[in-house]
C-alpha cells in the first residue's frame, strides 16, 4: 500500500483525475442534450445509468490493457495508411457525432420555426419518451469517449489501480455535475447549439485522427472555451438589457 501512494503515483493520480474530468465535460454535454427530449421524471434516471455505464466500460477497457494495446496494432492496409481497431472506432464514433449532432440542430431549428403551434403540441414534439433509444445512444457515446480517454490514462500511468482510482473518482464528479450542467445548456438554447457545434468539431476531430493524422487538441479546447467565454458574456448582455428595458 505505501509503495502504491507514492508522490510519483499521488501525482499521476491527480493529474490523471483531472484530465479525466476535461475529456469528460464532451460526454456530459452530449448525454445531457440526448436526456433532454425524454420526460423530466426520467433525465436524472438516463444520466445516472449513461454515466455508470461508462464508468464500467473504462474499467473494463483498463482490466484489459493488452487488448487495447492491440487495438492500435495495424488490421490493415488502406491507402498506404496501417489501419487499427482504434482508428475503426474513432472514425465510427466520430461520423455518428458529427451525424446526430447535425440532425439535433436541425430539429431544434424547426422547433423554433413553429412558434404558432400550440404549447401542448410542441412540448410532445420536444419530449418524446425515448428511454430505451437514449441510453443506447449513450452507450456509444460511451464506447467512443472511454476508448481514447483509457488510451490516455495508460499513456499516463504506471499503476492500474491509480487509473481505476482516477476513473472513479472523476466520475463521481461528473455524476454531481451532469444535472447542473445538463439544465443550464436546457435553460439557454444558444448554449445547446453552440455545444452541439462543439460535438461536431469533436467529430471531425475524431475522423480525421481514425484516418491517421494527428489532431492537436490544445487549439481545439481553446477555440472551444474562447467560444464559450463569448457566448456567457453575450448571454450576461442580454440579461441585463432585458432587465433595462
Amino acid at each position: 500500500m505505501d509503495a502504491l501512494f507514492t508522490i510519483e503515483n499521488l501525482t499521476a493520480l491527480i493529474t490523471l483525475t483531472v484530465m479525466e474530468i476535461v475529456l469528460g465535460i464532451d460526454n456530459i454535454i452530449f448525454i445531457a442534450i440526448l436526456v433532454s427530449r425524454l420526460e423530466k421524471h426520467l433525465q436524472k434516471k438516463a444520466r445516472t445509468i449513461g454515466l455508470v455505464l461508462a464508468l464500467f466500460f473504462r474499467i473494463g477497457l483498463l482490466l484489459s490493457l493488452k487488448w487495447i494495446m492491440g487495438l492500435t496494432s495495424a488490421l490493415f492496409t488502406l491507402m498506404e495508411h496501417d489501419v487499427s481497431g482504434r482508428d475503426l472506432i474513432l472514425l465510427l464514433g466520430g461520423l455518428f457525432l458529427v451525424a446526430k449532432s447535425t440532425i439535433e440542430i436541425n430539429q431544434k431549428i424547426e422547433e423554433a420555426s413553429h412558434h404558432a403551434d400550440s404549447a401542448e403540441d410542441a412540448l410532445k414534439k420536444k419530449k418524446p419518451n425515448n428511454f430505451t433509444a437514449a441510453v443506447i445512444q449513450i452507450m456509444i457515446v460511451d464506447i467512443v469517449f472511454s476508448l481514447d480517454s483509457v488510451i490516455t490514462a495508460v499513456g499516463m500511468a504506471q499503476s492500474i489501480v491509480i487509473m481505476i482510482l482516477a476513473v472513479i473518482i472523476s466520475m463521481l464528479f461528473m455524476l454531481r455535475l451532469s444535472g447542473p450542467i445538463g439544465d443550464f445548456v436546457e435553460r439557454n438554447p444558444t448554449i445547446k447549439i453552440l455545444a452541439l457545434s462543439f460535438l461536431i468539431l469533436i467529430g471531425v476531430m475524431l475522423i480525421v485522427e481514425g484516418t491517421g493524422e494527428h489532431v492537436s487538441k490544445g487549439y481545439i479546447y481553446f477555440a472551444m472555451a474562447f467560444s464559450l467565454v463569448v457566448e456567457l458574456l453575450n448571454l450576461k448582455y442580454r440579461k441585463k438589457a432585458g432587465k433595462s428595458n
